[in-house]
């Protein structure tokens, strides 16, 4: 537990990091607003399916503008993962999520397995963006 809740630590402040490297650069870019969206859209999504809660009603890919709005998701998000994870036991990790994906299409997923996939989902992102903002010449996070 103390390694995933240290990961998840690095994910909030990472999280933090790319909006200020976005609202600094001051882009335009909207591809790169709707990814950061995404990811924020993405945890909260994974946290809804560990905590066997519906997701299909969260759009993944939509634009946006409003990096605010974006934050206020993210810091949202870092609360309600740090409850579920100072709820979760050793043993629970291991334990099997049943959901579906926003297709409706059922799948079967240990918890453990699920942190990951949220921690490396936003690892993948994040880079993606910092390589937009350097070929932008704006200061990556």
């Amino acid at each position: 537990m103390k390694t995933i809740k240290c990961m998840m630590d690095h994910l909030y402040w990472a999280d933090g990091r790319i909006l200020d490297a976005l609202e600094e650069s001051k882009t335009k870019n909207k591809d790169l607003l709707k990814l950061v969206r995404h990811v924020a859209v993405a945890e909260r999504v994974w946290l809804d399916r560990l905590q066997g809660k519906g997701s299909a009603q969260y759009s993944l890919w939509e634009e946006t503008e409003d990096l605010l709005a974006i934050r206020t998701m993210f810091q949202e998000n870092a609360e309600q993962y740090r409850v579920y994870i100072e709820g979760l036991k050793e043993f629970e990790l291991d334990e099997m999520i049943d959901y579906e994906n926003q297709s409706g299409v059922p799948f079967r997923t240990s918890a453990r397995d699920i942190l990951s996939q949220v921690l490396l989902h936003g690892q993948y992102h994040r880079g993606q963006i910092n390589q937009a903002l350097r070929i932008e010449s704006a200061e990556p996070a």
